[in-house]
């Protein structure tokens, strides 16, 4: 299964929704806080690196030293 996210006014929205539903597709209307959310989950999981990094360390360096 894949999915395909477009963003668009909410005139190109109907109808983009109508036309994927005459395609058998599933619609699903997210906000755009929930729209953030998924875009910056994506990026955090291309981003993944395996390692840790101690409380401390990141303390340190969210104040500049």
């Amino acid at each position: 299964m894949s999915a395909l996210v477009i963003k668009a006014d909410s005139k190109s929205n109907k109808i983009l929704k109508e036309l994927a539903k005459k395609l058998g597709g599933n619609v699903l209307s997210i906000n755009d806080m929930q729209f953030e959310d998924l875009a910056l989950g994506s990026i955090m999981e291309n981003e993944k690196t395996g390692k840790t990094v101690s409380r401390e360390e990141i303390i340190k360096i969210l104040n500049g030293k």
